[in-house]
């Protein structure tokens, strides 16, 4: 996974789990931000 895509898949799942709270579907947001926050944490390389 490069870079932008990386950065693109992080932001649109964390604007899905802002959607989310706003409209009180707090459990399909708690897992978006639990999706996010494992794509933040890829790396690129594993070497790294």
């Amino acid at each position: 996974m490069n870079s932008l895509s990386k950065h693109l898949l992080t932001g649109l799942l964390f604007a899905a789990g802002i959607y989310g709270v706003i409209n009180g579907e707090f459990i399909i947001s708690s897992a978006l931000f639990a999706i996010t926050t494992y794509t933040s944490s890829i790396n690129k390389d594993p070497k790294d």
